[in-house]
């Protein structure tokens, strides 16, 4: 399709959305209800919808009060038959797909349901928002003048029983409809393949032919794939190999670690940088403005949110409350509610508002990925702001990290353990770990008050990783590439430990 009779066709697309986009910023409590009563309605004739009576449910207050909050593990019954082709159960319609997700606590993989309903009214239309967005920012884009490298997981599907698994990107690009594949590289074919090491050579030599003018991939897998492409050309930047690239679509994990890195292979002011907000079960929000940190919510994906404040969570005090109820500043755990089945479902990340008109979040980080073993209440979104103060401070660049704490022993205190692996090394390390120390006192007055006089705690410990220690550490435990994450912060020693035996 011709450039200009492209860009009319999006021009159209993207002032109607953007009209739909302003009703639900609006009236963004009116549009959840709604949802919510059309979700009930829907699945009133499934098992799910007969055990809870959702044929009489008429408001939310007996939404909340008939139906447990859940996660994964008291789900997985209903899901495993859903998975030997039983239908009916949370849902109507048949269940075809169902993304698999190891997440990175839990080395047993999980099967999220994929109804063709959220395939198309969530993914879909999340990625057609993805672009339309960008394009009302930035009208002079020639984007559709080139292509999209997007870099998905590396999983091939798997079918049984009626039924198919495997990581949701490759879930997305194996039902994209043929002529998606034009606008896109690499193609499905090699998208698709199941060695990641021998894939990203494969992406590498397909891609750098291409006219590439946008990314989409997870940040640290994506620069693998980027330095790859350097090391392959023998160039200096990403401009001199694809001269037209103007924007890269994120998600996955924080950008926060990579940001500096990606500036140097992308050394252009006007370059776009935009973040998105999406897991295996679902697509929740999007940044809506040039160089914003702040997500929009997306209201109307067929998902209805509830949010638990982190300082009930897990405790006898927990409680769970509607978009209505949230505030600026709190830091909340998500639970959702489906198109695809998913009722008051905890996703296990949380989210840190920071406008209520119209709704916009952070993602601040995991509910198992944080450290409070002594009080401390250190999350991710701590870890990563303290990291960047430091870096920038110390003239250093970090690839990875892991945290973890060392438990109190007789009469010695506790303190945190972290491995770092560095692209370029701090000058002294002492004074590296002393800034650490301060910026999270700085940052966390909870880290503060246990390290007052080493009152709870020591001043942390910081090993200094050899280089691709975090790689290999992946490789071992068969979590290359796709949405495989590194643990960041655990209660737990399990990861440390792992990685020292490594080092």
């Amino acid at each position: 399709m011709p450039i200009p009779l492209v860009n009319s066709v999006a021009s159209w697309f993207l002032k109607k959305r953007i009209h739909q986009m302003e009703l639900f910023i609006k009236y963004p409590h009116e549009v959840q209800h709604e949802l919510l009563k059309n979700l009930i309605s829907t699945a009133k004739n499934t098992e799910v919808g007969r055990k809870y009576d959702f044929a009489s449910m008429q408001n939310y207050q007996a939404f909340a009060d008939r139906i447990p909050v859940q996660k994964y593990e008291d789900y997985e019954p209903d899901i495993e038959r859903s998975r030997r082709g039983e239908n009916n159960i949370f849902w109507p319609t048949p269940i075809k797909w169902f993304a698999k997700s190891s997440g990175t606590t839990n080395a047993k993989s999980k099967f999220i349901p994929v109804s063709d309903d959220s395939l198309e009214n969530c993914h879909y239309a999340a990625g057609k928002d993805m672009l339309c967005m960008y394009l009302n920012n930035n009208p002079q884009s020639q984007m559709f003048a080139g292509k999209n490298l997007r870099l998905g997981g590396s999983k091939e599907i798997y079918r049984d029983n009626g039924t198919a698994y495997g990581d949701l990107s490759a879930i997305l690009i194996d039902n994209m409809p043929f002529w998606a594949e034009f606008s896109s590289t690499p193609s499905n074919e090699v998208s698709l393949m199941n060695n990641w090491e021998v894939k990203m050579q494969a992406i590498v030599d397909e891609t750098i032919k291409e006219r590439v003018t946008s990314l989409a991939g997870v940040p640290s897998w994506m620069l693998v794939l980027l330095n790859n492409v350097l090391e392959t050309t023998g160039k200096n930047n990403l401009f001199e190999v694809w001269p037209h690239l103007e924007v890269y679509f994120h998600g996955g994990v924080s950008f926060n670690p990579y940001a500096s890195q990606y500036q140097k292979i992308l050394p252009k002011e006007d370059f776009r940088f935009y973040e998105i907000y999406n897991a295996s079960e679902g697509f929740f929000a999007c940044q809506d403005q040039n160089d914003s940190k702040e997500l929009l919510l997306m209201l109307d994906y067929g998902i209805f949110y509830e949010f638990i404040p982190m300082d009930t969570y897990n405790t006898s005090e927990e409680k769970i409350i509607p978009l209505s109820e949230v505030e600026i500043g709190k830091n909340y755990a998500v639970v959702i509610t489906t198109n695809a089945g998913l009722w008051r479902y905890k996703i296990g990340d949380t989210v840190r508002f920071t406008s209520v008109n119209p709704y916009r979040i952070k993602v601040s980080g995991r509910t198992k990925h944080h450290i409070n073993v002594f009080g401390e209440e250190l999350i991710i979104e701590n870890a990563e702001e303290a990291l960047k103060k430091v870096s920038l401070v110390t003239n250093c660049e970090i690839m990875d990290y892991t945290v973890a704490p060392i438990f109190m022993e007789g009469k010695e205190k506790g303190s945190h353990e972290w491995i770092i692996e560095f692209i370029t090394p701090p000058r002294d390390l002492e004074t590296f770990k002393i800034q650490l120390d301060k910026a999270l006192q700085e940052i966390n007055s909870d880290y503060e008050a246990k390290r007052f006089n080493n009152m709870t705690l020591n001043m942390p410990t910081i090993h200094e990783a050899r280089k691709n220690l975090f790689y290999d550490w992946l490789k071992k435990n068969d979590k290359l590439g796709g949405q495989h994450k590194i643990p960041r912060l655990s209660n737990s020693r399990q990861y440390v430990e792992e990685l020292l035996s490594m080092m």
